[in-house]
């Protein structure tokens, strides 16, 4: 059974058939799922989900896209959501230095206010960092009772090191099977057993031999299998240990 850490149900995309999809999943070895939001809709909508699914779970956040949104009721708000009890973290939340929606110190001021925020509540965070490395580690290392994961990962050897030194988690997406993903091997094979999990990031992302299809988390069998294959693991052996990974990190029974 599958535990997709990461899945935007909330997601537009998903409009027609939202509520048919997701009824399908225990069906296709979907055991958990849980949905960020990137904004203070999108947020509700997770939250909304995971009240109306019991396999469901939602996490509250602002992306570093929306982040020029952001005002003090808008931050009360994602904070009153962060409260219910089936919203396990904040996220998704970080920098992102490649499109620039929001300028850049304002990226920088509403991650620094949403890792405060997780600091204060005790809650876990996911993060979005893209070309941005640089000053995600820094602010991630302003807040060091805070823990993460960095979802859809595609950083360095050099920078896999620094998240795990800090405790974090990292998560993979099925971007792990394009063939132009080089570096996914070597970080897969030395990634600790405890320390990864696995995502669809839906609708996007989708693995091969679905690529350019819209992604849902019944996907999630060709990411476990890919990674079994780097790490000399059965794909039933990937699946039990990033549910168990999964479920421990967001505090799920």
């Amino acid at each position: 059974m599958y535990f997709d850490t990461h899945a935007h149900f909330d997601s537009e995309k998903f409009e027609a058939d939202r509520l048919d999809v997701l009824s399908a999943m225990p069906a296709a070895g979907v055991e958990l799922i849980l949905d960020p939001g990137s904004d203070l809709a999108t947020s509700r909508t997770a939250a909304a989900l995971a009240e109306q699914f019991d396999y469901v779970y939602a996490a509250a956040g602002v992306h570093p896209h929306e982040a020029e949104d952001v005002s003090d009721s808008y931050m009360a708000a994602i904070e009153e959501l962060c409260r219910l009890p089936k919203v396990k973290a904040i996220g998704e939340i970080g920098l992102d230095y490649h499109y620039d929606f929001s300028p850049r110190q304002t990226q920088r001021e509403v991650f620094a206010a949403q890792m405060a925020l997780a600091r204060d509540l005790d809650m876990p965070v996911i993060i979005h960092d893209r070309e941005a490395h640089e000053d995600f580690l820094n602010i991630m290392r302003q807040f060091p009772t805070v823990r993460g994961v960095v979802h859809c990962y595609s950083g360095s050897l050099e920078m896999t090191r620094d998240i795990l030194k800090a405790g974090w988690n990292i998560s993979f997406t099925g971007s792990v099977t394009f063939k132009n993903n080089k570096k996914a091997p070597g970080i897969l094979a030395a990634m600790p057993a405890d320390r990864y999990m696995i995502e669809t990031d839906s609708p996007y992302m989708t693995p091969v031999p679905h690529r350019g299809k819209r992604n849902d988390s019944s996907y999630l069998k060709y990411i476990a299998e890919f990674i079994a294959g780097i790490r000399w693991e059965t794909p039933e052996e990937v699946a039990a240990q990033t549910l168990e990974n999964g479920k421990r990190f967001f505090g799920i029974d």
